[in-house]
């Protein structure tokens, strides 16, 4: 936070889906891989990593032009929009997503969602999630305003709708730099660790929203901690344990273990042995790029007895960044 902002009162949240709610940015690539090899295409990672906000009409042209693909805009959403919907029905939950739409909703706080989406696209993500729904009354997608993000008119209309002084959360710079434009306070969860930096305009840069504190914006404070650890919906992983690192990682029940997910957990290990123990884990970037460096501690037995032993893991608490 900055300075005396640091006591600003909101009695709204506007908060973006994709990125920043759901794991959907990472399915969404794999999507578009799989749509340019029909075209003999490869997909740029580094470049599509730049197009997170994007509103989709701006993206099939971007992609239509980057990719030199002979077919029109209409062609493009006719034969993708399935392919996206049906993976879809595979998107999670982003660590703390759940706990904020609830605790929002428990304490009778008004919530919007604002996405550059389009709102067919939007309410059929929402509904693939237990209880989101009702959660949220207003949902907003570029289609029902003039101009997506990173012009303001989603978020002012959002607001107007809501009739309260709000924050935003982002997870896109796109996002983040259209709701500064409508004079609005922002806490960015960067979809990429390694692009943190740039959100400097944000009021404040969370590496996950288990990091968030309402209170610090006059909101009602999580009551969910116990004896200092924030329990978590379950997160599998498994991985050969050297040195006190975890090599060989495979997540268990997702595409990929989400870039929000960083900090230190607590949770359970089961080794080759069938033996369980009680771990700290710590995950954290390397070098500010896509790789992580994970170490994990037994809290009752030393990391020699547990040396060159295959685990599969289960965390279930946060403790902090």
């Amino acid at each position: 936070m900055k300075g005396d902002e640091a006591f600003t009162h909101v009695s709204a949240v506007i908060l973006d889906l994709d990125g920043t709610l759901l794991n959907t940015e990472v399915l969404n690539k794999d999507v578009l891989k799989d749509y340019l090899a029909r075209f003999g295409k490869i997909l740029d990672q580094k470049k599509e990593d730049t197009r997170s906000g994007m509103s989709h009409k701006e993206f099939r042209l971007a992609i239509i032009k980057e990719y030199d693909l002979l077919i029109t805009p209409e062609r493009f959403t006719e034969e993708i929009r399935p392919m996206y919907r049906e993976r879809w029905l595979l998107a999670r939950a982003l660590p703390g997503a759940n706990r904020l739409i609830r605790h929002l909703h428990n304490h009778n706080v008004p919530v919007a969602v604002a996405s550059n989406s389009m709102t067919t696209n939007v309410e059929a993500k929402i509904s693939h999630q237990p209880g989101w729904t009702k959660c949220f009354p207003i949902v907003l997608g570029s289609d029902q305003v003039k101009s997506g993000k990173p012009s303001p008119d989603i978020f002012l209309e959002a607001a107007n709708r809501m009739g309260v002084n709000a924050a935003c959360q982002e997870d896109s710079l796109i996002g983040v730099n259209a709701a500064k434009a409508a004079g609005m306070k922002v806490v960015a969860v960067p979809s990429l660790q390694s692009e943190s930096g740039q959100f400097s305009v944000a009021d404040m840069i969370l590496n996950t929203l288990l990091d968030l504190q309402p209170e610090v914006w006059g909101l009602p404070p999580f009551e969910d901690w116990v004896s200092g650890v924030v329990p978590i919906e379950p997160i599998h992983v498994r991985g050969l344990h050297r040195n006190g690192y975890l090599h060989e990682l495979a997540v268990l029940g997702a595409s990929g273990l989400p870039d929000q997910v960083l900090g230190v957990y607590i949770g359970w290990a089961k080794l080759e042995s069938s033996k369980i123990l009680k771990i700290l884990m710590s995950i954290k970037p390397l070098d500010c790029c896509l790789k992580k460096v994970i170490h994990v501690c037994p809290i009752e037995e030393s990391i020699e007895a547990t040396r060159d032993q295959k685990m599969q893991i289960m965390l279930v608490g946060y403790i902090g960044g």
